[in-house]
């Protein structure tokens, strides 16, 4: 398995996409990363849009981002949930800030606006984003999947194949 001995945080809050939450966490352990489901710490389960749970492994301050080569940050609305909690930008901040893989997509962008890491950086996300990206110093793109140095983004589920193969082939190579 190539990722065998990788640590990713797949970072979740109330109304996650779907399809942006499940697709990279079983894509991610199918390519043999061990995947822990990092939460704002509010709640042991949290709920996508169409009310499908995902349990949490742990809470964002129980947790560092010295404990993961990555963070992936799903979309759908719980990016907006999850920049309420500093603890969770903290994660996404140093991640970043130590060179760690930050991998997001469609909504996610908010997180990186809020987290500093958009700044001179080539990103995309849900092309409603796209002020808020270049509000925060970044460059908005309109491409599948874009990678920045060690940022990874992506716009909507129709991307997360080509986003699913991104964040694998960059630890791969990690």
């Amino acid at each position: 398995m190539s990722l065998s001995g990788k640590r990713v945080a797949l970072l979740i809050e109330d109304e996650y996409q779907i399809l942006e939450g499940w697709y990279p966490k079983l894509r991610l352990q199918e390519a043999g990363a061990e995947v822990k489901v990092i939460g704002s710490g509010t709640k042991s389960s949290y709920d996508s849009k169409e009310h499908y749970p995902m349990e949490v492994d742990a809470a964002a301050a129980e947790v560092s981002a010295s404990d993961f080569h990555a963070i992936v940050i799903p979309g759908g609305f719980a990016p907006d949930n999850m920049r309420l909690h500093p603890e969770m930008v903290a994660l996404v901040r140093d991640a970043h800030e130590s060179g760690k893989l930050v991998a997001a997509i469609c909504h996610a962008g908010w997180m990186l606006c809020s987290a500093g890491v958009t700044k001179g950086r080539k990103i995309t996300g849900y092309l409603p984003i796209k002020d808020d990206v270049q509000n925060a110093g970044g460059t908005w793109v309109d491409e599948p999947v874009v990678i920045d140095g060690n940022v990874i983004t992506s716009r909507t589920p129709v991307d997360l194949p080509d986003f699913g193969r991104a964040i694998v082939e960059y630890l791969e190579k990690d």
